[in-house]
């Protein structure tokens, strides 16, 4: 199962290795190695790099950038290493070399040895006899304790180990040695043994390297005789004086079982077969299977198999199960025979190839462990332990092999975890993919195998089992590539129906995708499976990653075919419809909404019943999933019902019936709507009554209603009490139980009195809506909006006025903004339920009389700014305003376009424009979407629109569909346009103050940018600039005090000033913008504590500098007033502005003064005390000559704030 884009399980991953010469490649492949060039030129410059660290540290982290794109197409690089490798090791095997540059160079070498794999780049190492030495003398210059290099010494190690391989004696090589007078000499063969010892304990990568070593060293002939039983004996003593309990005895227990591993693998059986026995006993008193360190037990599990395979004799078992041939020819020559004739042949194998032989005793101690492995709780140790059970049964006669199978089988007790169940699926894998799976036993393999396909456990708040059912599906991937399809015939319908179940069904993306590709191996190697084909076309691999796809869509198509109907509808019934996780139980009953079709019969005489039975269960899981699923299920035998023109109960019987009246009254009784669970409770049996509402039950009149209306009242009034997770999912089905309840049992038959509750509910729901919980309100909000208009005439007058009341601010209710929301949305809902009628009663229809108080409503709501600890909660007020603004305009000129008045529309586009132009990126798409509807909307055009022809050719409808209103890049030069048309430009200016000095940088500097385009255009014309400035006036003075606008507007001011956007107003003394614009700021930072306001009108004052006539020695006197502020920080920036100011505009101060202003300013200690800093301050007005300011006197002596 290859599987693209996931990490996949080892069952997924073993088959992912088997078959990758049959699955295309899944992401984006790679064809040559493109950047040859580069690398060569890299390794070129490593010389001159190595000694600078930055130049060094640049080209390492290149090269791993470029190698690491071959991860999963190393063999890309096989025509490239060899030229890599000479380039590297010259410089390796250069003595004029620095250390610094061959540490840097086996550190290129690691790397393209961690992409490429070790064991295909030991064949390109240099292995003369000369390198023997070289190499070894390399070693005296490493430090193992050196945690900088350990590459260099890991790549030495790989590289003595291919050098071991030469043809010749060791000892040869010692007569060839330099002695110096008086020096001890070591023979070659004890320096490398003495070597791999050493790194055989070092904590580092350096350790694997190690024992790749000892594996090529120890299995020579020469060095076996002399050094072997040496080794061993040093290795068992080792490993029997750690303990791992420690980390220095964990990492020497790594390097000995990984060296004694490889021992076992590559040496002659009859070399090593004296010392097995030895070494698993030392083994077993390690206690590997009680350390808590994954490694060491899979270590431990792969040498104990290696152990066992020495134990028997390297031969294939005759007896094992053959599908084809390796040769083609043989293939081709059992195509042209008989069954009868290839059963011959296998028999006369079998007789004439199996022969008895004595197994000896460790073989038992071997396989247990091995059985041991399988449950262990790492799947790693799992995945070795399968392997090994696979290659011990292959060496067994067949009747030792079978009882291997039959202890593998065992696994699969009820009372083992999971971990035995995916240890178990994993050998039985590896024992059908190697022939040791007798077809036999395939009716037992079969049926555990189809237990853990939908094998799922709950554990704690989760569940355990889906690396069993992807193992599971690796097992029926493994069957269709090892048996004849005959041999899997019997069991071809159970494996379809199973896989195609876990394919559309399973909780696990992986598991999924895994009996997906489990599934279409079946199809294409065994031709079996009914429909095959057409069923791959729909459930693919990447069909099957979409959860709600797979049970809502592909699971129909597959009930179309006979074969799968009752099996999928049946396991969602049995394992779905009670899933612990939530999400699955509501998939689940759509799902089977959507099956019902496929088998009507089916699912009212024999799925409904054991649903109703299931209701009662004392599980909450069951009752809450069940609940649910008789819920879809009637409505869905409601819609085949209707379809003849008859009712449901054609379908269902009396008891049936009877059945879902009970159920509310039974959930009841028990107290179920209490507790933890109640929640669910709640939620099902709303959606119980909506759908049987919807499926128009004969209830009409019934004792029930009134407890399905209970139910849905106390669940609206008790929202406040249900986790904040699940609140608004329940509070929606409740609603939508109310909708669909009151249209199909509270409407009145002609001649009928209505039933009293339908009078009793609005007055009930009104009082609710003054209750202090806000989410009460949001419930009684959102329920008087689904009432149906038969029940809201006569009382819409008392309706809209409740709502209003809750849409509107007062101080106990300021953070109620979901309240308001849901208000908003509720009179949006009335207005489309009632209906339009211009002169109608305004207590049936929306009309004259009543249209403006809801316009005004609605209008109101947009100015909707309240804060708290959330942030702009308002936003969600904002957005429900401007939704139902557009549906109530949308309707109006519909219905009754008279009814839409020039100063309404002006208003609403106006509002929207400026909700355009704000900073919330979410706000304003919204508010570009709903201007853009009214705008483009043609059946009949929205009267009244302000500057509609130069709208429509400011947004062509066209151009607007590829717009992301979220993107500032895109939003602002679009909006900004409308600066223009005199009736936005006031409100555009509003939203931009607040987006221009907001603290968003991309919506700061978007917004700016095209603000300053627009003031560009027209910096010129006077008049233009006039009618500007007048609107930046009235945004200024309409928003006094007002914090959320005029802190972020002082902020644009200022960069307008700085910018020189008023340039033309300056040549004009005192003109009226400054004069205005001072006497504004003055008003705004009176006794104003706001640091932020104070600082950014500092800098406005500063830029307001630049305009000529007594406004600029007021300016300076506010600025100088400033410098006194009460706060250090205050007087600290005044100064500072003050400063730049100087420098910036000249002729601000006479020239003669210019430097002594700047020594005051820069010298002073401004956040000193207060009578030393006015000294300075008057200093500075002498010398601006600006009158001092005067203190005034008053009870408690404090400084004069600015602007008095």
């Amino acid at each position: 199962m290859a599987f693209c884009g996931e990490a996949p399980s080892p069952g997924a991953a073993e088959a992912t290795a088997a078959a990758a010469e049959d699955a295309p490649a899944c992401s984006a492949s790679l064809e040559a190695f493109g950047e040859s060039a580069e690398i060569r030129a890299l390794l070129g410059r490593l010389r001159e790099l190595h000694g600078e660290l930055l130049a060094r540290e640049v080209a390492e982290q290149r090269f791993r950038v470029i190698m690491d794109k071959y991860q999963e197409q190393p063999h890309l690089l096989d025509p490239h290493l060899e030229w890599m490798m000479n380039s590297l090791l010259d410089i390796v095997q250069d003595k004029t070399s620095p250390s610094g540059l061959k540490h840097l160079a086996f550190k290129f070498l690691y790397i393209i040895t961690k992409v490429r794999g070790y064991k295909i780049f030991l064949r390109l190492f240099p292995h003369e006899v000369a390198d023997v030495q070289s190499v070894l003398d390399m070693f005296t210059d490493q430090n193992p304790k050196d945690h900088k290099t350990w590459e260099t010494r890991y790549m030495l190690l790989l590289w003595l180990s291919v050098t071991c391989l030469i043809p010749f004696d060791f000892s040869r090589l010692d007569g060839n040695l330099l002695i110096q007078p008086g020096e001890t000499r070591m023979p070659v063969m004890d320096r490398i043994l003495q070597i791999a010892e050493s790194y055989l304990v070092v904590s580092d990568k350096a350790r694997d390297g190690a024992a790749v070593l000892v594996s090529k060293f120890i299995t020579r002939p020469d060095v076996r005789e002399r050094k072997m039983a040496s080794f061993l004996d040093w290795s068992l003593c080792t490993l029997a004086r750690s303990s791992f309990q420690t980390m220095d005895g964990v990492i020497a227990m790594d390097g000995i079982l990984q060296a004694l591993a490889q021992i076992f693998k590559h040496g002659k059986r009859e070399d090593c077969l004296p010392y097995a026995n030895t070494v698993l006993q030392c083994l077993d008193r390690c206690r590997l299977p009680e350390c808590n360190q994954t490694l060491l037990r899979k270590l431990g599990v792969k040498l104990v198999q290696r152990l066992g395979l020495t134990f028997l004799k390297p031969k294939v078992a005759a007896w094992r199960y053959q599908r084809g041939s390796r040769s083609l020819a043989a293939n081709l020559k059992l195509c042209t025979q008989g069954p009868s004739e290839q059963k011959t042949l296998t028999d006369g194998m079998i007789s004439d190839s199996d022969e008895d032989y004595d197994i000896p005793e460790g073989v038992e101690s071997v396989i247990e462990q091995l059985l041991v492995g399988l449950k262990d709780k790492d799947t790693v140790v799992r995945w070795s332990a399968a392997k090994g059970i696979g290659r011990m049964a292959g060496r067994l006669p067949k009747e030792l092999a079978d009882d291997v199978v039959g202890s593998v089988l065992d696994c699969f007790s009820f009372q083992e975890m999971d971990k035995a169940w995916h240890g178990g699926c994993l050998a039985l894998a590896e024992l059908g993919r190697r022939g040791l799976l007798l077809p036999l036993r395939l009716s037992e393999v079969v049926t555990v195998i189809l237990k853990a396909l939908t094998y799922d456990k709950k554990w704690g708040a989760c569940s355990v089992g889906a690396n069993v059912r992807d193992a599971a599906c690796y097992v029926c991937w493994a069957f269709a590539r090892a048996y004849e399809p005959q041999e899997l015939k019997p069991f071809v319908t159970a494996i379809s129906s199973a896989l195609l179940i876990a394919t559309v069904f399973d909780r696990d993306v992986n598991c999924r995708k895994a009996a997906s590709a489990a599934f279409q191996e079946n199809v294409g190697r065994q031709g079996t499976f009914p429909h095959g084909i057409d069923i791959l076309t729909a459930a693919d691999y990447f069909a099957v990653g979409s959860i709600s796809n797979c049970f809502l869509v592909i699971s129909v198509f597959i009930a179309g075919f006979p074969e799968y109907t009752q099996s999928l509808i049946d396991h969602l019934v049995t394992m779905k419809v009670n899933h612990w996780d939530g999400a699955i139980r509501e998939l689940s009953a759509k799902a089977l909404h959507n099956l019902v079709p496929r088998a009507p019969e089916y699912s009212a005489a024999h799925v409904f019943p054991a649903l109703l039975l299931m209701t009662s269960s004392s599980d909450l899981h069951t009752r809450h999933g069940s609940i649910i699923a008789c819920a879809e299920v009637v409505y869905a035998l409601y819609k085949l019902a209707s379809q003849r023109d008859r009712p449901v109960t054609d379908y269902l019987d009396e008891k049936a019936v009877q059945g879902l009246k009970q159920i509310h009254q039974q959930l009841y009784d028990r107290h179920l709507y209490r507790g933890l669970g109640g929640e669910l409770m709640r939620q099902a049996v709303c959606i119980l009554i909506q759908n049987l509402s919807l499926s128009s039950m004969p209830f009409k009149g019934d004792p029930v209603i009134g407890g399905w209306q209970w139910l849905i009242d106390d669940t609206l009034r008790s929202l406040h009490l249900i986790s904040s997770h699940s609140r608004q999912q329940i509070k929606d089905t409740a609603v939508s139980a109310l909708a669909a309840l009151s249209r199909e049992y509270y409407r009145k038959d002609p001649g009928e009195v209505g039933p009293a509750i339908a009078g009793e509910l609005i007055p009930q729901y009104l009082a609710e809506l003054q209750s202090p919980q806000e989410m009460a309100r949001c419930g009684f909000s959102s329920a008087l909006g689904a009432l149906p208009s038969f029940l809201l005439q006569g009382h819409l007058q008392q309706v809209l006025a409740g709502l209003r009341a809750v849409t509107c601010i007062s101080p106990k209710d300021v953070s109620f903004a979901e309240a308001r929301r849901d208000g908003l949305r509720a009179i949006s809902s009335i207005c489309q339920a009632v209906g339009v009628k211009a002169e109608g009663p305004p207590d049936e229809a929306v009309c004259r009389e009543n249209v403006s108080e809801i316009y005004t409503t609605l209008l109101d709501c947009m100015s909707d700014y309240t804060t708290d600890s959330r942030g702009d909660v308002g936003s969600r007020v904002r957005e429900a305003a401007m939704t139902s603004l557009m549906d109530l305009m949308l309707l109006l000129v519909q219905m009754q376009p008279t009814l839409l008045e020039a100063p309404v529309c002006e208003r609403v586009m106006c509002s929207l424009a400026q909700q355009s132009s704000e900073k919330i990126d979410r706000v304003r798409a919204h508010a570009a979407h709903v201007f853009l509807t009214l705008l483009h909307f043609d059946s009949p055009p929205i009267p009244h629109v302000p500057h509609r022809e130069e709208l429509e050719k400011l947004f062509p409808r066209s151009a607007m569909a590829s717009v992301n209103w979220r993107v500032p890049s895109q939003a602002f030069p679009l909006i900004t346009q409308l600066l223009g048309l005199p009736t936005y430009r006031y409100h555009i200016l509003l939203g931009l103050a607040v987006s221009v000095g907001g603290l968003t940088d991309s919506t700061v500097k978007h917004s700016t940018q095209s603000l300053f385009e627009y003031i560009k255009r027209i910096q010129k014309d006077p008049r233009d600039l006039g009618a500007f400035g007048e609107s930046i006036l009235r945004v200024f003075e309409d928003n006094l005090l007002n914090d959320r606008v005029s802190v972020s507007l002082l902020k644009m001011l200022d960069q307008m000033l700085a910018n020189g956007c008023f340039d033309i107003f300056t040549t004009e003394e005192n003109h009226p913008f400054c004069v205005r614009l001072l006497a504004l700021c003055k008003e705004e930072i009176k006794k104003s504590k706001d640091i932020q306001k104070l600082r950014a009108s500092i800098a406005v004052l500063c830029g307001m500098v630049q305009f000529h006539g007594d406004v600029r020695n007021k300016v300076l006197l506010q600025l100088l007033l400033l410098l006194c502020h009460p706060f250090p920080v205050i007087r600290k920036a005044a100064a500072s502005q003050l400063y730049e100011m100087v420098l910036m505009y000249s002729g601000v101060v006479s020239d003669d003064a210019v430097d002594e202003v700047m020594l005051v300013l820069s010298d002073t200690a401004w956040d000193a005390k207060l009578p030393a800093v006015r000294e300075q301050r008057n200093r500075l007005c002498d010398l601006l000559a600006v009158p001092r300011p005067q203190l005034v006197p008053k009870p408690v002596a404090t400084e004069a704030g600015p602007g008095s």
